[in-house]
C-alpha cells in the first residue's frame, strides 16, 4: 500500500512519535516527521518543526492530510500553541488528527484538556489517545528510568495505588489505525496494558528479572512538588504531583479493552515489556 499524501508526526523522535513514524512506514504509508532537529528516521520524510516557531510550521504541513499530535514537553498551556497550529493545519487541507493526551486528563481538563475539548470544532475526522502511563518510563529516558539507574529506587507520591502501565508500541499501534482507518474513532481512547500494578510490584518486578534491587520510595505530595520543581516549572510540577496524589487515592486502578479492540490483539504485560528490553540490551551489548 502506498499514499501520496503523507502525515506529519509531532514530536517523531519521542516515545510514542518515534514508533508511529515506524509502524507507518512499515505499513506503506508515507510519513513527515517533525522535530525540532529533524533527526533521520529512516524510510521517513523528516522536517524541522517547533510549536514555539510558527514560521516552521507552513513547511511541515505542505502536502499533509493528517497529522499525530504530541503537546510541547512541560508546557502547562499547551493550547495557547497548539490551537492556532490546528487551525493553520485544517486551511492547508488537513482532514483528520489524532491527538496524544493522557488517562488523568480528562475532555476540558487541565493542559492538553483544553485542546481535547476543542478538536472536534476543527476536524469532522479525529481521535484523542489517553494513555495510562508509559511502561517505557521504567526503561527509557524518564526520570523514574534514571533513579533505578543510578540509585536503584523510584520515587512516587503514589503510596499503594496501582496503573494499568501501558506499552508505547500498542499505543503507536492504536494511533496508526486512527490515523490510517477507513473512519476515525471521532472519540477519545483511553489505553492502558493488561492489569493495574503499584509502583512496589513495579519495583519487586524488575528486581526479580535484573537481578538488581530496585525499592519504591514513598514521598508525600508536598515533597514530590518540591523535588520535580528543581527540573521543571513549578506550575507543572504541581500538576504532575497532583496525578500521583490521584493515583494514590485509585483514580488509574483500572484496564481497558481499548488496545485490542483497535488492534485485534490483547496489550502487551509489563512483564514481557521489560524482558524484550532485556534481549535488546543483550543483542546489542
Amino acid at each position: 500500500m502506498t499514499t501520496t499524501t503523507a502525515t506529519l508526526v509531532i514530536g517523531a523522535t519521542g516515545t510514542t512519535g518515534s514508533r508511529v513514524a515506524a509502524h507507518l512506514t512499515a505499513a506503506g504509508h508515507r510519513a513527515r516527521t517533525a522535530s525540532r532537529g529533524a533527526t533521520p528516521i529512516p524510510g521517513t520524510e523528516p522536517v524541522p518543526f517547533d510549536w514555539y516557531a510558527p514560521t516552521t510550521h507552513d513547511t511541515a504541513l505542505d502536502g499533509v492530510d493528517r497529522v499525530y499530535l504530541v503537546p510541547p514537553v512541560g508546557d502547562p498551556d499547551p493550547a495557547a500553541v497548539m490551537l492556532p497550529f490546528l487551525r493553520r493545519a485544517r486551511a492547508a487541507g488537513v482532514h483528520r488528527a489524532v491527538l496524544l493526551s493522557a488517562a488523568a486528563i480528562p475532555k476540558g481538563g487541565p493542559a492538553v484538556g483544553v485542546v481535547h475539548e476543542d478538536l472536534p470544532k476543527l476536524f469532522d475526522n479525529w481521535a484523542v489517545l489517553r494513555p495510562s502511563w508509559f511502561m517505557q518510563n521504567f526503561t527509557g529516558a524518564h526520570a523514574h528510568a534514571a533513579s533505578i539507574r543510578e540509585e536503584g529506587v523510584i520515587r512516587t507520591a503514589t503510596g499503594s495505588g496501582r496503573i494499568g502501565f501501558v506499552d508505547a508500541e500498542d499505543i503507536a499501534a492504536v494511533a496508526v489505525r486512527a490515523l490510517t482507518g477507513e473512519a476515525a474513532p471521532n472519540t477519545d481512547l483511553v489505553l492502558t496494558g493488561p492489569e493495574p500494578l503499584s509502583y512496589d510490584t513495579i519495583a519487586k518486578l524488575i528486581t526479580e528479572l535484573t537481578g538488581r534491587p530496585v525499592s519504591h520510595q514513598q514521598l508525600s505530595y508536598e515533597h514530590l512538588r518540591d523535588h520535580l520543581a528543581t527540573e521543571i516549572p513549578e506550575e507543572f510540577a504541581a500538576m504532575l504531583a497532583h496525578m500521583d496524589r490521584s493515583i494514590a487515592e485509585g483514580a488509574e486502578d483500572r484496564t481497558t479493552a481499548t488496545v485490542e479492540q483497535v488492534t485485534g490483539r490483547p496489550p502487551r504485560s509489563f512483564r514481557a515489556h521489560l524482558e524484550r528490553e532485556m534481549r535488546g540490551l543483550r543483542d546489542t551489548g
